[in-house]
């Protein structure tokens, strides 16, 4: 089997590889436990993504706060 590149730099693609993976362990083109590694690196992503988004809003709102005194 050919192994397929996912995008991972996005919220949006990482959904989309997930449902990539989903519809390959659904078909018996990945097995489970591959399913299970790329489930939980796409989470911890997402989380990564989350977190440094967050960073940025707050920092944005400190500027806000700290223009306005």
């Amino acid at each position: 089997m050919a192994k397929r590149n996912l995008k991972l730099d996005t919220p949006d693609n990482i959904r989309k590889a997930l449902a990539k993976v989903a519809n390959m362990t659904y078909k018996g083109e990945l097995d489970t436990k591959t399913a299970n590694s790329i489930i939980l690196a796409c989470n911890a992503i997402l989380s990564g993504i989350r977190t440094d988004e967050q960073g940025k809003k707050i920092a944005e709102l400190e500027q806000i706060l700290n223009e306005s005194e």
